[in-house]
């Protein structure tokens, strides 16, 4: 007996879904996503006061944005749409729709949850380099480490949440994890 085969989702199938319910699209198969820990909710919030601090005292035009909120990786794609903990878009035009991103934030920061490690490791990670996503972190709060990959240059370099550590898309942005608050 052959196992049902899984229907392909697209979009709409995301706008359809009841308001306020937070689901991503990856390759056609929906992951509905449940509220974050305490602890997530607490590292995102100190990544984007430090990065929107920063953006501001430069006077910078890059826009930040915590999930919930949702990035077309690519006009043309119907079948991924992601909300990354952190969005970094640089260029408002891709903001332009009103509705979400479409096309690759510079920036994109992950933090892992224990059933979402595979995809932000691995999955999301191609496809935001393949998109062109210029930076991606990964903070695991159960290893207490950052992986911060840098898609212009072959750099790869991890980080304790006891050190600082440097972003590569603003040269003079060092981002330091033992004031974190966790």
């Amino acid at each position: 007996m052959a196992l049902p085969k899984e229907e392909i989702k697209t979009i709409a199938d995301i706008e359809a879904l009841p308001e306020g319910t937070r689901a991503e699209l990856i390759d056609g198969r929906l992951f509905l996503d449940t509220a974050p820990t305490v602890t997530h909710q607490a590292i995102v919030n100190f990544l984007v006061t430090e990065i929107n601090i920063y953006i501001r005292s430069k006077g910078g035009k890059c826009r930040v944005f915590p999930s919930p909120f949702d990035v077309q990786l690519s006009a043309d794609d119907i079948y991924n749409l992601v909300q990354p903990d952190i969005s970094v878009i640089c260029d408002r035009d891709k903001l332009s729709n009103g509705k979400r991103c479409i096309g690759a934030p510079d920036w994109v920061i992950e933090v892992v949850s224990p059933s979402t490690k595979a995809q932000d490791y691995i999955i999301k990670r191609g496809k935001y380099q393949a998109a062109g996503v210029r930076e991606y972190w990964i903070v695991d709060p159960s290893k207490k480490r950052v992986s911060m990959c840098n898609f212009e240059t072959p750099d790869y370099e991890d980080c304790n949440f006891n050190e600082s550590a440097k972003v590569g898309i603003y040269p003079d942005l060092v981002i330091n994890f033992a004031e974190m608050d966790i």
